[in-house]
Order: C-alpha cells, then sequence, then structure tokens
C-alpha cells in the first residue's frame, strides 16, 4: 500500500484506516525521520482502536500503554526505540514488551526499529518519508 498524506491531519487518517486493516496482535514497524509523522500515525491508529487517552510520543518514557475503556490488557504498545542507541538496549525494551503484547494479543507500534540488532520476522513494514509539505506512507505486509 503506497499513498501520499498532506499534512499530520491526513497522517492521523490514515492510521485511523490502518487500525481497521491490522490484524490484532500485529507487530507494526514504524521507519522514518523526525517529523515524519509516525506518532500522528499512532495517535490515528490509538483512535481507531477505541482508545480514548491522548496518545502522545513515548521518546522519554520509551514504551506506553494504552488501553480501551474498562478492559484490563492494554489494545496498543507503543515504543519509541530512538534513544537507545545501543542495539541490546532496544532489544532488550523490545522484546520484554513484544512478550507482554503477544499475551494480550495487543496491537505493538515500534518507532525507530532500526536500533533493533535485527528487524522481526512476520512484523508489517511502514515507510514515512517527507516530501515537499506533506509525506509519502509505504506499508508492506509480513511474509
Amino acid at each position: 500500500m503506497n499513498c501520499f498524506l498532506v499534512d499530520a491531519e491526513a497522517t492521523r487518517l490514515q492510521g485511523l484506516q490502518l487500525a481497521q486493516y491490522l490484524p490484532a496482535g500485529a507487530l507494526l514497524l514504524l521507519s522514518g525521520p523526525l517529523g515524519a509523522g509516525k506518532t500522528a500515525l499512532v495517535q490515528g491508529i490509538a483512535a481507531g482502536l477505541g482508545i480514548t487517552e491522548a496518545v502522545t510520543s513515548p521518546s522519554y518514557a520509551l514504551a506506553q500503554h494504552y488501553y480501551c475503556r474498562g478492559e484490563s490488557a492494554p489494545a496498543l504498545i507503543h515504543l519509541d526505540l530512538y534513544r537507545l542507541e545501543q542495539a541490546i538496549a532496544a532489544d532488550e525494551l523490545f522484546f520484554q514488551e513484544a512478550k507482554e503484547a503477544l499475551a494480550c494479543n495487543s496491537l505493538m507500534a515500534v518507532e525507530w526499529p532500526e536500533r533493533l540488532s535485527a528487524l522481526p520476522t512476520g512484523a508489517w513494514l511502514l515507510q514515512l518519508s517527507l516530501e515537499g509539505e506533506g509525506r509519502h506512507f509505504q506499508l508492506q505486509a509480513p511474509g
């Protein structure tokens, strides 16, 4: 799937649609430069999953768990590996959170997956790249 997104609002709307497209328990790896709209896309995904709390970049917290109202398991686990410069630290956080995502059948969105020592198999790969005022969106299914 390829498309051009004119602004941050279009990126959020694409995330809203993507939430309906991704299967439960999916792993989504989001690549792109700073400011390309990775967090805006995850905000749309969260809205599409029925999450009502504000979704922010987990750059400093590294991981955020988001729940639908009344649910005890997270519907979305959002990681940002940007600040983890060593692959061993990124791998450790990723595997810890992936274990919970798998147990809860949560969608897991990972920003800056390039920080991992290797990309996990079975993941959806999403690339955002800046183009003028907008961004190019490219999604690749697993396998």
